[in-house]
């Protein structure tokens, strides 16, 4: 459903951006010395834009006391057992969430969170402790070696129905949230990870339940994205192909657990391909969380590069890092930067062209060319603005008709045997060629304006995005160019 809309709107504005292409290229023959041509200056900074880049872990930006101060975060992870989030039956704990909400709208950041099911700590169980009083069956496993441990039966139908329940409840409060960025699709195996291993008395739930809890989050949220666990096996093509992005979470494993097999080389290139999931990250969200953190990389002489490479090729838009503290050695904050400069996406506006002059309450149209040089789309229909303001009054905003959520990075193929030896550099995204037009006020004096440019929010006019040009103000506008207004 969501492929099918964005397809015949894609079609629709195409459609729409080449008949003003063709309007404009009119105006330019009649008259080519009255337009302006503005080529803004490209910015190497790490840029902290909402959805993407770097992760804090159970602490926002402000209490990371590991986050070096140059490094942006705009995304605050965690995640909680059902039984944190639901005490008491029937009663999700929303002021907890409401709180750390808050606490992350404060930091600047929003919150991606997960809810789990199976605890390998017997102290730290993830099931709500009413389970039992409403006969819900729960069954006595290990871990490998480890002590006892207690976890839910999904497969049973009063803890089925529980946590059903549960999700649909959690997404009709959260659903669409403004500061929620994306919810994992959690719940099933150890840690929400979509596997039991190593468990000596609890399998996974029948694929029919598995199925079940996939669908209760489809229909829980429809409008914040989702992200699949990759370790969901036929779950994850399921939930893939209905919309949702994927997670994985060990990335950097070079053979940290076996010398004859690793994350890297075997696990993400068998499960990728065989859910047909190479290509969702066009349409949601891919994410990553280091194998360890980033230390033992470094400890264990694995190449940063090719692991940060590798991240980009797949398109990753965040990277969590646990929140611990970054490795030692000269090369790593240069490493880290460049990694950053290319996680999610980044939008660099490389033309603008307008006519000098314009009349009040007349269409102004603005032929651009925009590159996304960054490594995953904009997953949000944040809108193209542009202010014209002068010394005198306040200055006019006018939100033009492009969205910014389908301009695309470049792409490698991955998994080649030249991929393994050394994955290359993630090429940027082709230049798009965009038409845009605004009113001019009707009631705008006459006079000279500087022309500002902005990305902003789907329903407001307020700056969101940082662009990779030069030349950004504190109020996050980008002055480009004079338009003179007459009568």
């Amino acid at each position: 459903m969501r492929e099918r809309r964005y397809r015949s709107a894609c079609g629709m504005l195409v459609a729409w951006c080449s008949c003003l292409v063709a309007g404009f290229d009119g105006a330019r023959a009649q008259d080519a010395s009255g337009l302006v041509t503005v080529v803004p200056e490209q910015t190497d900074d790490v840029l902290a834009n909402p959805g993407m880049g770097w992760e804090t872990f159970h602490r926002t930006r402000t209490e990371d006391k590991n986050l070096p101060s140059w490094i942006p975060s705009t995304v605050h992870y965690a995640r909680w057992g059902w039984g944190t989030l639901e005490p008491e039956k029937g009663k999700i704990d929303y002021e907890f969430l409401d709180g750390v909400l808050r606490e992350s709208r404060d930091a600047g950041q929003t919150l991606a969170f997960r809810a789990m099911c199976c605890s390998t700590s017997p102290r730290r169980p993830y099931h709500p402790e009413w389970l039992r009083s409403v006969s819900g069956a729960v069954v006595t496993t290990r871990y490998g070696d480890g002590p006892e441990l207690e976890v839910p039966v999904l497969d049973e139908p009063v803890v089925l129905e529980a946590h059903l329940d549960f999700i649909k409840r959690l997404g009709a409060r959260y659903d669409g949230h403004p500061d929620v960025a994306h919810v994992d699709l959690g719940s099933v195996g150890w840690w929400g990870e979509w596997h039991m291993s190593r468990s000596s008395a609890a399998p996974m739930p029948t694929l029919d339940t598995q199925k079940q809890i996939v669908d209760a989050y489809l229909a829980a949220f429809e409008k914040t994205p989702l992200v699949m666990l990759i370790g969901g096996g036929p779950m994850l093509k399921y939930a893939t192909e209905h919309g949702t992005g994927w997670r994985a979470d060990c990335l950097g494993d070079m053979g940290g657990f076996s010398p004859n097999w690793c994350h890297m080389r075997m696990a993400y290139p068998q499960r990728l391909p065989e859910a047909d999931a190479l290509d969702v990250w066009k349409t949601a969200p891919v994410a990553w969380e280091t194998c360890w953190e980033m230390r033992k990389w470094v400890n264990e002489g694995w190449s940063l590069r090719f692991i940060f490479n590798y991240a980009l090729a797949l398109h990753g838009s965040v990277i969590n890092n646990k929140s611990a503290p970054l490795p030692e050695g000269d090369d790593v904050r240069p490493e880290v930067e460049r990694f950053l400069r290319r996680l999610g996406y980044r939008l660099v506006l490389k033309e603008l062209r307008h006519v000098k002059q314009a009349r009040p309450g007349e269409p102004l149209r603005l032929a651009m060319k925009w590159q996304n040089t960054g490594s995953a789309p904009c997953y949000r229909p944040y809108r193209l603005a542009y202010r014209l303001s002068s010394g005198e009054g306040e200055p006019r905003v006018v939100a033009g008709r492009v969205t910014v959520d389908r301009w695309l990075p470049g792409e490698i193929e991955p998994f080649t045997e030249a991929f393994f030896q050394e994955p290359a550099d993630l090429p940027p995204g082709e230049t798009v060629e965009v038409a845009d037009s605004i009113r001019v006020p009707d009631d705008l004096a006459p006079g000279a304006y500087t022309l500002s440019i902005a990305v902003v929010g789907e329903h407001d006019t307020e700056p969101v995005v940082q662009l990779g040009i030069k030349g950004r103000v504190e109020d996050g506008w980008y002055p480009l160019s004079t338009l003179t207004v007459s009568r």
